[in-house]
């Protein structure tokens, strides 16, 4: 069961119009953190929704200030965040700490796999 969509009409609704019927739910996730803030400039309400500089980037590129707010966005601007958003969200991860390798068990003294500290005999 899907969610309503955030937003009634304008353009977020126009642009979420265009999308395929599978994209809904993602847009609406995307649409309902940026416009729960309607009066929050988009700098740091991009800051909280992509990684890194993308929100920076994305507004740069769309030749929007940081502090443009959700209501001036047309429904080409939430396309191409909806666009920017969905890649950054599905970007294969590079794995981190975190994350485990195919080969079991991560290094346990610090260093590449294979690779061995400098012996500190005589020292």
């Amino acid at each position: 069961m899907s969610r309503p969509a955030p937003m009634a009409d304008g353009p977020a609704a126009d642009a979420r119009a265009r999308l395929p019927d599978q994209e809904y739910a993602a847009f609406d996730r995307l649409a309902g953190a940026v416009l729960a803030s309607r009066g929050a400039p988009l700098g740091p309400l991009l800051r909280a929704q992509l990684p890194g500089t993308t929100g920076v980037r994305w507004l740069r590129q769309e030749n929007l200030p940081p502090t443009t707010r959700p209501g001036a966005l047309t429904s080409a601007h939430w396309l191409s965040l909806f666009t920017c958003w969905s890649a950054a969200h599905h970007a294969p991860t590079g794995g981190g700490p975190g994350t485990r390798r195919a080969g079991g068990r991560p290094s346990a003294h610090g260093h590449a796999p294979g690779a061995m500290a400098v012996p500190r005999w005589g020292q």
